[in-house]
């Protein structure tokens, strides 16, 4: 095989890894919500449980979940495709470290806004959808996209339960042709470019957020 034929096979992966990476963060922002709202609930046992929910899943290496979902849930309840159980194992454990962003940016809206919303006799919808929802968004994106490029690397480890993204197709790939240093250095290119990516556009997001707020 020739670098371009080499190059191309290497590209099979890309679209797994792109998978993954949005499905589970997909998945992990929106179970964070519940998992978050628990979390400044002034109920201490329910608060406590999602903290230890949150310890439990940030604790824990994310093979060591991979695994578990994919072959320990696999046998005892029922077949997962590797896919499907890495989406479900890294999604979790998105939502934990998303639940921790969305706190933190929740309890940095100023207090004033809640004041607000409260003289104006907002509802509980519009106080938050129209109000807090928009504030936390726009304070947790630089964290939510940072933890976002490094999932994006950490799709890696799916290879270890069988998905066929780019790191387990360089890694087949070295093993045929030899060509480990120049094939891994492709690879490399490629992660590179999409955090690049990923970092440029959430910084333009970013920034057009601030104006408009600033508006």
């Amino acid at each position: 095989m020739n670098y371009t034929d080499i190059f191309i096979a290497i590209l099979k992966g890309l679209p797994w890894t792109i998978a993954l990476t949005a499905g589970s963060f997909v998945l992990g922002a929106i179970l964070a919500v519940p998992i978050c709202t628990l979390r400044v609930s002034r109920n201490r046992i329910l608060k406590n449980l999602a903290a230890a929910l949150i310890l439990t899943f940030r604790s824990i290496p994310p093979i060591v979940w991979l695994f578990f979902i994919f072959f320990a849930f696999s046998e005892h309840v029922f077949q997962l495709d590797p896919f499907v159980a890495a989406v479900i194992g890294l999604g979790l454990i998105t939502a934990a470290n998303l639940a921790e962003v969305y706190r933190g940016a929740l309890t940095a809206v100023p207090k004033g806004q809640f004041e607000a919303s409260a003289v104006l006799g907002l509802n509980f919808r519009q106080k938050y959808w129209d109000v807090i929802i928009p504030q936390v968004f726009r304070i947790s994106l630089p964290s939510a996209a940072t933890y976002c490029i490094g999932l994006l690397k950490d799709t890696a480890v799916a290879s270890a339960i069988g998905v066929p993204e780019l790191a387990q197709v360089s890694y087949y790939i070295s093993q045929q042709t030899f060509k480990g240093l120049s094939i891994y250095a492709m690879a490399a290119v490629l992660y590179f470019l999409m955090s690049f990516l990923m970092a440029w556009a959430s910084r333009r997001l970013d920034i057009k957020l601030r104006a408009k707020v600033e508006r």
